[in-house]
């Protein structure tokens, strides 16, 4: 861990057994060996689920153990954080969890029910206030209401612009379908809207939406202007366009042509194939690329904090800006934490629209 006399400068660094005496701190760290040691037997992936767990929990402990004695006599201001080797440690312990859950294969409503298990372990130590000495989580108590509003935006940008693409990219991706030459003009369009960066693209609305925003009456009025949410919005949907429009394309063209060639024998429009035949075959397909789309709204929201578009990236500017690393982490950890819940939700989506195989009946070669 690492103490500093505040929240800007460098801290000093603190081994785990310097932090308490060894009758209380070497259990946590026989913890974290014999986490590190069950991580290692790849046969058993219950033994290395457990063993993740054990080194987290270890982990937990060590952080409550060292905030409170490094702060003990400090200094009013003094922050307390993570050192480089917690957080190595905390990614090592989670590459075992994920490979561990990886090798079960378990199925979409038991991942559900872990997901929910690590959100509930996860909200009861952060509401239980045993990390509330580290520094991160004393910017947090300063900036709850900011938090809680940048939270309210960045998923309004990410879920919004998904949910605009969605509409726009879907009725564009079935065109595609049906029409061939449409498609080999609209994807390669699409493809170079991907090949802007983000920040040039967030610079290319700025002047448009600026221009929109004095010359057409009302346009400022519903928050159409150079800087803030809506350029931010229109350049997250304009990277949402090409998966869209392409996994839909993709899974209608998945359909098998016996499945088709049944349709067309009972007579089915291309309006009926569609909705009864193409749309439900291919949707694992297309729920695929919202998948792909929401964690890179996520991850991509936060540039929407250089031209005032709000979300957390709002809190990791700020701290570049401060030399304040625990800012940046304030709205960096919750952008993770979202990406991973939001692509686990979306896998478990995928999977449910999965056809499910009926085992052959007995006696079947």
């Amino acid at each position: 861990m690492t103490l500093a006399a505040n929240r800007i400068v460098a801290g000093d660094g603190f081994r785990a057994w310097d932090l308490a005496g060894p009758g209380v701190t070497a259990p946590a760290l026989a913890a974290l060996l014999a986490a590190l040691a069950m991580g290692l037997l790849g046969a058993w992936p219950m033994l290395r689920i457990a063993g993740a767990a054990l080194g987290l929990g270890a982990l937990v402990w060590l952080l409550t153990l060292g905030s409170a004695n490094l702060l003990d006599g400090a200094g009013p201001y003094a922050r307390v954080s993570p050192g480089a080797g917690f957080w190595c440690l905390q990614l090592v312990l989670a590459l075992l969890l994920a490979d561990g859950l990886t090798q079960l294969s378990p199925g979409p409503w038991a991942r559900l029910g872990i997901l929910t298990v690590a959100l509930t372990l996860l909200a009861a130590v952060l509401m239980s206030g045993l990390l509330s000495p580290l520094s991160v989580m004393q910017e947090f108590a300063s900036r709850q209401s900011a938090f809680f509003d940048a939270l309210s935006r960045h998923v309004w940008l990410s879920l919004g612009s998904l949910g605009v693409a969605a509409l726009i990219g879907l009725p564009l991706g079935i065109a595609c379908y049906r029409r061939p030459p449409l498609q080999d003009t609209l994807l390669p369009a699409l493809s170079f809207l991907q090949t802007i960066p983000s920040l040039a693209m967030f610079g290319i609305m700025i002047p448009l939406l600026g221009w929109v925003g004095d010359t057409v009456p009302g346009a400022q009025a519903i928050g159409i202007a150079g800087i803030g949410f809506a350029p931010a919005f229109i350049a997250l949907v304009l990277y949402s366009l090409l998966p869209v429009v392409a996994n839909t394309v993709a899974g209608l063209s998945s359909t098998p042509p016996a499945a088709q060639e049944a349709a067309r024998g009972m007579g089915m429009t291309f309006a009926q194939r569609l909705i009864k035949v193409e749309l439900p075959l291919g949707l694992p397909i297309i729920l695929a690329g919202l998948r792909i789309v929401l964690v890179q709204n996520i991850g991509l929201a936060v540039i929407a904090g250089l031209i005032g578009g709000g979300g957390f990236g709002t809190f990791v500017f700020q701290g570049l800006n401060q030399t304040a690393t625990d800012l940046i982490l304030l709205g960096a950890l919750p952008v993770v934490a979202l990406a991973v819940v939001a692509g686990v939700v979306m896998d478990i989506l995928v999977a449910l629209t999965q056809p499910q195989r009926r085992p052959a009946p007995k006696g079947t070669p």
